[in-house]
């Protein structure tokens, strides 16, 4: 999530239909924390270049996000997103109904791991090992050759890179895991996203 992310949505020039329907949700639900445009773009491309597989969210918000993973998932493909408050995983469950490929849930985050594993897996609500909060398992949350992106990292210019003035050891994570190829993308000046992928063992 990004703070005034649904605001530069709604600023945003030629939004698929179904996105720009859910930043006007999440808009109308005073949700402010969706993902940037620039990070939905890269979701939509990673949607639509993983066939008919299955795409998991945790964090649905507003569902921005998952609009743009749902306006360029292949047919067949199967999406699930969880949201632990009750009333935006409601709303957004209504801006899906007319979609049977995709699912809202309500519940914690690590209820997702009963539909994986995944081929492209989205973390902005739990599992990215910010904070107190330790990262989810890729090995059993993705298949083999499995794609995981985590967003709102802050630009480094230096390595290792820093948060805060400290090492920022969940970015690190991701970076140096071992089984895990993976790319720092900087989408704005002021936001990068992780994108890896899950090697063969």
């Amino acid at each position: 999530m990004s703070h005034g992310g649904t605001r530069a949505h709604l600023a945003a020039p030629g939004l698929p239909p179904l996105v720009h329907a859910a930043a006007q949700s999440a808009a109308a639900q005073g949700f402010e924390q969706s993902c940037l445009p620039e990070h939905g773009r890269l979701l939509a491309l990673l949607a639509g270049g993983i066939g008919p597989g299955a795409i998991g969210e945790t964090g649905t918000g507003g569902g921005v996000g998952l609009a743009w993973l749902a306006s360029r998932a292949a047919p067949g493909a199967r999406l699930v997103s969880v949201e632990r408050d009750a009333a935006l995983a409601a709303e957004a469950e209504a801006l899906f109904a007319d979609r049977p490929g995709v699912r809202v849930l309500t519940g914690d985050w690590t209820e997702l791991a009963a539909y994986g594993p995944f081929d492209l897996l989205a973390l902005d609500g739990g599992g990215q090992g910010k904070g107190t909060e330790p990262p989810l398992d890729v090995e059993r949350w993705l298949r083999p050759g499995g794609l995981v992106v985590i967003d709102d990292f802050t630009p480094s210019a230096q390595w290792p890179p820093v948060y805060e003035g400290r090492p920022d050891l969940a970015r690190l994570h991701w970076l140096r895991h071992p089984r895990l190829l993976a790319t720092e993308l900087p989408l704005t000046p002021t936001a990068a996203t992780i994108v890896a992928r899950l090697m063969p063992g």
